[in-house]
Formats: C-alpha cells, structure tokens, sequence
C-alpha cells in the first residue's frame, strides 16, 4: 500500500518529474488514468484544517505493485519500484499534518466532517475495538483512517492471503490503533482481533470496518463483548451543510426540548434534489446530475452481481434486481409479502432469501411495528425502506422531474430521505433511541415513526408533502396521544412548506429542512 502526502504532492510532482527523464512523457502516460481516478476518490473528504492520525493512501491497479498492508513511516513492499512507485513513495516526514486532500491535477478537497468522528474518537477512548459497520462506499474507511496508526486492506487478495498466513503476528508488529479494513473479506480476522483484545485489553486498539452484517448474529460470532459496533450511513444534510458541530433540531426534540420555530425556503423540487442526489459521499459531492446517475446506476449493478454473490453465493442477478425493483417502488410502505413476490415474479422461498440477503448488505432496512396493549388491532408487519434515497435513481432510472410527476413516488422518496436523515443521526447517539412505526390493521391511522426515547417519552412524526399543513394532517397525531394520556408524547408534522406552526392539539409542523437548519 502507497501511502502519500497530500499538500506536499505537487511539489514532489514538480521535484521528482524534473529530474527523471522515464517522467517526460507526463503524469497520466507513467501510472494511469484508472490509477488518477483512485487516487482522487481514495482522496476525497480527507481532513480539513486540523491534524489528522492517519493520511490518505492509494491501492494503485497496474504500474504501483505493493502489499496492502501498511504501517506509519513503513511500507513493506513485496515487488520492485517502479518510476511511478518512487513518485508516490513520499517518506513520512514528508507528510503534511494539514491532510487536505489533492488530486493530480491539484485541486484540493477538504475532508467533510462526519457526525461520526466524534462518536469514534469517543468509542476509542473507552473501548479495545470498535466495528463500524454500514453500506458500501458510505465514507467509513476514509474516517476510520483519521484515527489509525495502520491499515490492514483484507479487500486486497495479497493482503488477506498474507493476514491468513500470519494475524496474530501482524497484529502484534503494526502500531496501534490499527485499521483492519472490510473484515468480512476474511472472517476469521475477528477471531484474531478477539483474541489480541483478550490478551490485552487496553484501549484504541483496533478499528474494524465492514459493509455486511450478515455474520453479526451467527451464534459464533466472537465479537460480544469485545467489539462495541457503531453504525455509519451516507452522508447526511447536517454534514453536507457542515452544520455538525451545532446542536441538532432532532437531539432537542428528543430531549423534551421545544425547538426553536424555523422558516425555510426550500421547495419541494428542492427536497427531491436533495434526496436523490444521495447520500452516498462521492455522487452526493458531484456537480452533475449526470454524473450522479451514472455512479448510482453502477452501484446497484455491482450490488446485484458482485456483492450479492460474495455474501449469498448462486443467486440470479435479474431476479435479485426484480425484487429489489418491487421494494423499491413500495419504499416507506407496508406491504403484504405475497405483493413483492408477485411483482418480482419469484417463489416466496427465494423472496424471503432476497429480502435477508438485501438487508445483510445494508441496502433495504425494515422499521418494526410499535405495539403497546393500550392499542388494539396494531398491525406487527414491518415497514422497508431503501437505505439510500439516491437508490430510486440507481434501481428505478428515475428523475427529479418524473418523481415530481408521480404522486405515490414523490411521497415514498421524500418519506425515505427524512427516516434516512433520522435513522443516520440517532444511530450515534450513546443510547440510541428506538425507531418504529405504527399502523392499524384496518387501515384507520397510520404514523410514520414512532421513536422511543428511554421507558416513557415517545415521539410521533408524520411526514407530509404538502406546502400548507393544516390540523387534518395530523389526524393521526392526534389520535395517538390522546390515546396515550399517561405518556409523555411529542407530536411533529414534517412538511414541504415554509412556515412552522402549532396547531391546538400541541403539534408542531414544521419543514422538512429544520432536520439540518
């Protein structure tokens, strides 16, 4: 693995291509334009203006050939230098502390700060390992990096191959906290970590990063009590609008807190952009719709062919797409099973093998029903929801303009990026509150989220795309606390208007936008 400095590149760009006539035929012609485009992701969002642990690396394709284990101020190489190797081979005294984070062609992009840097550098201080866990391509190794002395890439064959040859060793030789990056590449390597945390169970040890789940409830699983796991999902609007550092609308609602009234100017064409533009970092960074679409469209190719067949070997990519189609179109819905089957044209066997296997890739998440015995008739069925919203664009070649020509569509997106927004903030809370969602098996109410915050205080919140929300919209709201006299309940409207208002019930409805404003 090549590690190199990013505000000192050009320079050493400039220093190096001077003097060494194997560089005069230029950059691009020695390592690559694919080893160009790695390198400007690999690099994306790495660090702002502070000091960082660890600075960006690169997994070159064709002319860079090293081991992809790597330590601080050590590279272990396994081939010869090449002239590119030695352009990129920058000593470590070299590196920059800045971090920020430049392409071949210099410009620089600031790491964008993450609600989750806080909550790892917290996990660190007070654990061995910590497993960050969440879809693919959502940002988890670029700032798992900002606190690693090492990485272990077991994404890299010649990396797992030699990890399986020796863990223990490895583990024992590199600086810590180490970086153990897509573990489910090789499983075993959580049997070495638990092991080593055994051994010696000091703190900021180890760092485990991975986009399946699959494994974590295998009666085996040797990570209880050893690995404390913290969620990681795309980016949110929060850390968009680099807003987290400030109080959150949702954390003061969640408190008990009356949150301040909010007037936003955004429209509903606004909140669709924002949606399917996704919250996956590299498409949601990008300039172009089309661009934008072109990545999701790829995602969800992979997703069906490579990734599936990695964790559920045998499994036939154009029913598997079919299925996730049919989820698709009833995201942020309640609906009965045999609908799925029937609209993917699959056996209920393999739907059921699909809808666990979608979820062990983190793609498709299942909000439970609420149930309380003060309520009768609560329907226990799960509601499913993309994990992404910027999936429509992948699944569906949908865009911003068809979804705001489509009733049902429009509310399903704008319902899945709000519990997207949600469900990304709650999960790094220190005690996450419980989200669910509540309907009557006749149809007669139905919430959208119903979250449970400790043994008592519940908050209802209905998500409506309407401009003007007047106290019909929250009929159901008001059905549910009055239905629940002796709880604590808060009650919110999300709307596409611009206003926020109190109706007589107590319900606050207020935009969609005050989730990050």
């Amino acid at each position: 693995m090549v590690r190199f400095a990013t505000s000192t590149l050009p320079r050493r760009l400039t220093q190096l291509g001077a003097g060494d006539p194997s560089l005069q035929g230029g950059l691009g012609d020695q390592i690559g334009v694919h080893d160009a485009a790695l390198l400007y992701r690999e690099s994306l969002h790495h660090q702002q203006a502070a000091p960082c642990p660890a600075d960006p690396i690169i997994k070159p394709s064709r002319h860079v050939r090293s081991i992809s284990i790597r330590s601080a101020g050590a590279h272990r190489r396994t081939t010869s230098r090449t002239t590119a190797e030695r352009l990129l081979a920058i000593p470590h005294s070299d590196y920059s502390t800045a971090c920020t984070a430049t392409n071949l062609i210099g410009v620089g992009i600031p790491y964008l700060a993450r609600s989750a840097d806080k909550t790892a550098a917290e996990m660190l201080e007070d654990h061995s390992a910590i497993l960050i866990v969440g879809p693919r391509a959502t940002g988890k190794t670029t700032t798992s990096r900002r606190f690693a002395a090492s990485e272990i890439r077991l994404g890299d064959p010649e990396a797992a191959q030699a990890f399986r040859a020796g863990p223990s060793a490895i583990l024992t030789e590199l600086p810590e906290p180490i970086l153990v990056d897509e573990w489910q590449d090789v499983p075993a390597s959580l049997q070495a970590i638990k092991t080593a945390v055994d051994t010696a169970p000091r703190r900021g040890r180890f760092i485990v990063t991975g986009s399946v789940r699959g494994d974590l409830d295998a009666i085996t699983w040797p990570g209880t009590g050893r690995l404390v796991r913290l969620a990681m999902y795309g980016l949110t609007e929060r850390e968009i609008e680099g807003r987290t550092n400030q109080r959150s609308w949702l954390s003061r609602v969640l408190a008990g807190d009356t949150p301040s009234r909010h007037r936003s100017s955004e429209t509903v064409r606004d909140y669709v952009d924002r949606a399917l533009r996704s919250g996956f970092p590299e498409p949601a960074l990008m300039t172009t719709e089309r661009g934008r679409s072109r990545w999701l469209t790829s995602y969800v190719d992979q997703l069906v062919t490579r990734d599936a067949q990695t964790v559920s070997p045998g499994r036939d990519p154009q029913r598997l797409r079919a299925y996730l189609t049919a989820l698709a179109l009833n995201s942020a819905g309640v609906v009965d099973d045999t609908t799925l089957w029937t609209a993917a044209g699959i056996a209920k066997d393999t739907a059921r093998a699909y809808d666990q296997l979608l979820q062990n890739l983190l793609v498709v998440d299942g909000l439970p029903a609420w149930t309380s015995n003060r309520l009768k008739r609560l329907t226990l069925a799960p509601k499913r929801y993309l994990v992404d919203p910027g999936l429509f664009t992948g699944i569906l070649a949908v865009s911003p303009q068809e979804v705001l020509t489509h009733g049902n569509l429009l509310g399903r997106v704008i319902e899945t990026f709000v519990v997207a927004q949600i469900r990304a903030e709650t999960a790094l809370m220190a005690l996450p509150p419980r989200l669910h969602h509540l309907r009557v098996s006749d149809g007669g109410h139905e919430i959208d989220l119903v979250i449970e915050v400790g043994a008592h205080r519940l908050v209802a919140i209905e998500i409506k795309t309407t401009a003007t929300p007047d106290p019909g919209d929250a009929k159901h709201l008001r059905w549910f606390r009055r239905s629940l006299p002796d709880n604590d309940v808060t009650t919110i409207l999300l709307h596409t208007g611009s206003e926020t208002v109190t109706f007589d019930d107590g319900t606050i409805a207020t935009p969609i936008s005050a989730l990050w404003n």
